[in-house]
């Protein structure tokens, strides 16, 4: 059996030491979760973060893969009885599953082909005679020996041209040869591109007849390539630097000029274009639509984070409004925690256009229910709503203010048997403007209702490999979740999910519990629920919260095996536990070897410092360092751009090719990546995040196709 050496390759390619790769291997293996790892097990990992655990595991598994491959593949070879020792060499040093696939292609067991056609008829020692190229005979002459009618081989030609088949395989199965030629390629093949039909409008236009090196061309036109490919629009193909690739093959294969040249040379091109070539194409499209997918996911899972990660508006009745024009506007107004207040539809836009009748029902809902923020949705209506919340603005007596948010996902939610089970008397619309509102008091519990990839902060995103994609924002929003920590009391069962150890029954239990016994008092009492053991509350525990519980340290995100030593701590500096709840704990400034005070109360250097952070400012949110949203109370129209306009707005989307912004316009402007800033970009990600406040300056308005070109640049 062949064993990898993993744990040091993890090492080398983190660049972090072995010691802390096999106990973060030993950690994930007893079933932590990699939230729990990155909080509660920094001293037994050297403090690897949530990112570099997340980079570990993905290794791990992967490397795991290939080792098993590895083992299949030599297990396969030596049944055969064709391993030898510079075989297995080449398997072991092999770091790839593409490179084992190569080494393993002459030995796999093969399909009906030329190939093992003709070595059916016998005429494997005819190509090992050709190949040899010592033959004092002509290609003919020894063909002669191998005409056998029985078998199918009627003539000489027929023999050499089995024997072809046969060098053709053989020189396709070659594992060096393929790693040449895709190294060749990856360096100086390229993306062709054109049009099925010329004259057809679509956004695919840019790629009507596009040629870009395999080497250069960037994630985001890869991906584009290939929805123009699968919708029709495009014929795509790898041009390769055919010739020179023949030239190489026949220098490798032809040792001298001989009667068997020739026959050679026709093997060699005929394996080259027929097998070798359309795997090859394959491959490198593959790999390059794998990366483009990667980069993509990246920064989607980038983007989610920013905007899991806004700051909530807490404190304020929040009317949600979800536009529309034939159906009418649904309004929902939410209390501070989120509670529906009240729901209703007005009309004021076409075609029933009951402009002043919707104006007063609105101003009644804010005087009745002290609403001070109103949420719009961003949707269809949603220019002609805002002119009229402006206008309702300037009639209020009390201050109100309004934000535009993005709805995507909205109505995904609201259709879904989740929305259905939370408000089970809402239509789909009242349950989106309720989702509009709940967003902007609290972005990711509302957000975590709806499925990641249907947010709208991505690119390309239904193309892409779906579990991949899934896995990535599922951690991400575990990652969010996690960070934040949630009030175990108020959290729904779609937000509990995403807590390390607990999965979708559990969350349902906890919720049931809490429904029938009334509110947890204590973390342990979570040990009460269905199903939920030690193992569980372990990895779970750290990141519930109790507001008002009988343990303050519930409060804190201190974990229960730490409590012990977090009251020998209090009790040393003369504090009790109630005093974290009032803000009173002053530990820090007057621990002054942590060693030492760590080893007195019974834990270590890093927990301790965490401990006193945390105690210090308990529940402390990381979102409170995020920019907060702009409240509008103004409105601006398309018409109202000019270029030259200066601008405030939030970032919407990060692409790989720039920044949508949101201007407090209907359509969002693109900031394009040369324009995020004076300085050479790779990419957006450097400059910008999603929900980032930005000064933006108008470069152009396209009226006709609703486009707003911005800068970031300074003059």
């Amino acid at each position: 059996m062949l064993k990898m050496n993993i744990n040091g390759i993890i090492a080398e390619e983190l660049k972090v030491k072995l010691w802390q790769v096999e106990a973060a291997v030993k950690l994930i293996d007893e079933g932590n979760t990699i939230p729990f790892i990155a909080r509660y097990r920094k001293p037994v990992t050297g403090e690897l973060n949530d990112e570099q655990l997340r980079d570990l595991d993905e290794r791990l598994k992967y490397l795991r893969n290939l080792e098993e491959k590895k083992n299949t593949v030599i297990a396969s070879i030596e049944e055969q009885g064709k391993m030898t020792p510079e075989l297995l060499k080449k398997i072991e040093k092999a770091m790839t599953i593409v490179e084992v696939d190569d080494i393993y292609r002459p030995y796999r067991p093969k399909r009906k082909t030329r190939a093992t056609e003709a070595k059916a008829k016998g005429l494997e020692p005819l190509a090992m005679i050709f190949m040899a190229q010592i033959s004092s005979k002509t290609p003919q002459e020894e063909a002669q020996a191998f005409v056998n009618k029985e078998k199918g081989v009627e003539t000489v030609d027929d023999a050499i041209q089995g024997a072809k088949d046969i060098i053709a395989e053989s020189v396709s199965d070659n594992a060096e040869f393929r790693d040449a030629i895709r190294n060749t390629v990856m360096k100086h093949g390229e993306i062709v591109s054109v049009a099925k039909n010329l004259e057809e409008k679509t956004p695919y236009e840019n790629y009507y007849d596009y040629v870009e090196g395999v080497n250069k061309i960037p994630g985001h036109r890869i991906l584009a390539i290939n929805r123009g490919e699968k919708e029709k629009v495009l014929n795509v193909k790898v041009e390769m630097p055919d010739e020179n690739i023949i030239k190489a093959l026949n220098k490798a294969v032809i040792t001298k000029q001989s009667d068997f040249t020739q026959v050679i040379k026709d093997a060699v091109e005929d394996g080259y274009k027929r097998l070798i070539k359309p795997a090859i194409e394959r491959e490198v499209r593959n790999s390059l639509t794998e990366k483009a997918e990667d980069g993509a996911i990246d920064v989607f899972g980038e983007n989610l984070k920013q905007l899991l990660m806004q700051p909530p508006i807490i404190g304020k009745n929040v009317l949600g409004w979800d536009p529309a024009f034939r159906t009418g506007c649904k309004l929902a107004v939410v209390d501070t925690t989120g509670k529906v207040l009240y729901t209703t539809v007005i009309f004021p836009t076409a075609p029933q256009n009951k402009v002043e009748e919707s104006k007063k029902a609105v101003l009644d809902i804010i005087k009745k229910y002290n609403v001070s923020l109103i949420s719009l949705g961003n949707g269809t209506a949603s220019r002609e709503s805002e002119a009229i919340i402006v206008d309702i603005i300037k009639e209020c007596p009390t201050k109100v203010e309004y934000v535009i948010v993005n709805e995507a996902g909205a109505s995904v939610y609201s259709a879904s048997k989740l929305a259905t089970e939370e408000f089970p008397n809402f239509d789909v619309g009242q349950r989106s403007a309720t989702s509009m509102a709940r967003r902007l008091q609290d972005p990711l519990a509302e957000l975590v209702k709806i499925e990641p990839k249907a947010i709208g902060v991505g690119q390309y995103q239904h193309d892409m490999n779906q579990k991949k994609l899934e896995e990535t924002l599922g951690n991400v929003v575990e990652d969010c979740v996690n960070s934040v920590g949630v009030d175990l009391n108020t959290a729904s069962a779609p937000l509990l999910e995403y807590i390390s150890g607990i999965n979708k029954t559990l969350a349902k239990n906890i919720v049931e519990y809490r429904e029938e016994n009334g509110q947890f008092n204590s973390r342990k009492e979570l040990l009460k629920v269905s199903k939920l053991g030690p193992k569980a509350f372990e990895q779970c525990a750290g990141f519930m919260r109790i507001r008002d519980g009988i343990e303050p340290l519930d409060y804190t995100s201190v974990h229960p095996e730490s409590y012990a030593a977090a009251k020998k701590l209090l009790k040393k500096y003369g504090y009790t536990t109630s005093d974290i709840i009032s803000g009173q704990v002053k530990i820090s400034k007057d621990v002054k070897d942590y060693n030492s005070v760590a080893e007195e109360i019974g834990t270590d250097k890093i927990t301790l410092k965490d401990m006193i952070l945390e105690m210090e400012r308990p529940a402390r949110d990381p979102r409170d360092e995020m920019p907060k949203p702009i409240l509008k109370s103004d409105v601006l129209d398309f018409d109202d751009l000019k270029e030259g306009m200066e601008l405030k707005g939030t970032v919407r989307n990060v692409v790989d090719f720039g920044a949508f912004v949101d201007i407090g316009v209907h359509e969002d402007g693109l900031v394009h990546l040369s324009q995020l800033c004076n300085r050479y970009v790779k990419h957006p990600s450097e400059v910008v995040s999603v929900g980032d406040i930005v000064n933006v300056r108008v470069l152009s308005v396209d009226l006709k196709k609703k486009r707003i070109a911005l800068t970031m640049k300074t003059k």
